[in-house]
């Protein structure tokens, strides 16, 4: 065997056992997060005149219903989130929650992106928002309730056109 087809060999197998991590790394991410997205609403929520006094200094446009509309989507986000339930789609306005967060509350560590990127990601929304994009773009793995849910519908769906077909 000539070094080429070994080291094909053994990269295969790397990205083999590489791919059997997705689903354990993407249940802990979801995990996590949606455990710190759930504390961070849920404490907006036990004392909301704290986001809504915030929300105002900050000048964001209707700061009640914000800081309210704001705290049950991070607090139910991140059960949805924790559970592996419509993560798709929660991260959607979880990304952007986090968007806002960084040019409401930390202009200055988005406009250091560039020029000092440890400002960038030392900042709060960071490690919410880059959690949350990972679950948008690779979704919530095979230990989700998402996948069981496909896995069901698809299990109906030879039923389901067998009735339709009068079998």
């Amino acid at each position: 065997m000539s070094l080429t087809n070994t080291s094909r060999t053994l990269y295969r197998r790397l990205v083999t056992l590489l791919n059997y991590l997705q689903s354990p790394f993407l249940l802990f991410v979801r995990l996590y997060w949606g455990w710190q997205f759930w504390q961070s609403g849920w404490g907006k929520l036990q004392d909301i005149s704290k986001p809504i006094g915030f929300f105002t200094d900050l000048g964001i446009p209707f700061p009640v219903f914000n800081a309210w509309f704001v705290a049950s989507l991070e607090c139910f986000g991140g059960i949805l989130l924790f559970l592996g339930l419509a993560s798709r789609l929660i991260s959607i306005p979880l990304v952007v929650d986090m968007a806002v967060a960084y040019i409401t509350a930390d202009r200055e560590a988005l406009k250091s992106f560039f020029s000092e990127p440890g400002k960038f990601y030392a900042a709060d929304p960071f490690t919410f928002l880059f959690a949350a994009l990972l679950v948008m773009i690779f979704g919530p793995g095979l230990f989700s309730l998402d996948y069981l849910i496909a896995r069901y519908v698809q299990n109906l769906r030879p039923v389901v056109a067998g009735v339709s077909q009068g079998l």
